[in-house]
């Protein structure tokens, strides 16, 4: 899934995003398992505000996204702030070519966006050979009540002065799937008149207990599950599960 328009939209629209929460998560993780090195592969990075923030708190990121145009924006923004951050436009599923890293993080639920149960094993499998042996894999997902309940047959709006949207959430091809039809009207502030983005985002997402299965099939072991930015264990009613993997001692 790549963005077009949305892309130089994305931070306008998502200023509310708690990536406060995300770094808390991150540095809380490393601290607890021991991790002192400061390579970081952001991947999915999208327009790398997370990454940007990561820099600021002492991390050496690298930046990896699908999408040209987020890339585009993450560059400048970071240039901007003075960071020369390393952005590499790939498919997580399909990473290569890079060094490996002390952390490695999907976040902000970007592993939803594969489709299939082959692009997430194969991501995991290419996490584990960019991961140093005590390094950390972290990442997010949406639950399954989240893409059932707050997102299927669910509308959303937004009336800015420049920027407006209408979301409407349909439940998708597969299991536990959601289709996010985007409508944007953009001020264009020359000739006063809104212009129109359409986009189709997709979105999917499996139980706890299958992503944990394939990260230990894929070399990692698992070190924590937790929900909703709280540390506490996920219930039939939360709505984001963290996960923290380690690559398998194979020594044993």
């Amino acid at each position: 899934m790549t963005y077009g328009r949305f892309a130089y939209l994305y931070d306008e629209l998502m200023r509310d995003v708690p990536y406060q929460e995300w770094l808390r998560f991150i540095n809380r993780q490393a601290s607890s398992y021991g991790v002192t090195g400061k390579n970081l592969l952001d991947l999915a990075c999208g327009t790398g505000e997370l990454s940007i923030q990561l820099a600021e708190e002492g991390y050496h990121v690298t930046g990896v996204d699908l999408s040209a145009d987020m890339l585009a924006v993450a560059k400048e923004k970071a240039e901007k702030k003075g960071y020369s951050l390393f952005f590499v436009e790939q498919d997580m599923s399909e990473l290569e070519g890079l060094d490996q890293f002390d952390i490695i993080g999907i976040f902000c639920d970007s592993l939803n966006y594969l489709q299939t149960e082959r692009e997430v094993v194969q991501t995991f499998e290419r996490v584990c050979q960019h991961i140093k042996p005590e390094g950390l894999f972290l990442f997010d997902v949406h639950s399954i009540n989240k893409i059932n309940t707050l997102f299927i047959d669910q509308t959303y709006a937004y009336n800015g002065e420049d920027v407006s949207y209408i979301w409407q959430c349909f439940e998708g091809e597969h299991p536990n799937s959601v289709e996010h039809e985007l409508t944007f009207f953009q001020l264009d502030n020359q000739t006063n008149q809104y212009h129109r983005y359409d986009e189709l985002h997709l979105q999917r997402t499996f139980s706890a207990r299958q992503y944990e299965q394939w990260l230990w099939e894929t070399g990692f072991e698992l070190l924590d599950v937790s929900a909703d930015f709280l540390g506490s264990k996920p219930n039939e009613k939360s709505e984001r599960i963290f996960f923290t993997a380690r690559k398998q001692n194979k020594t044993v």
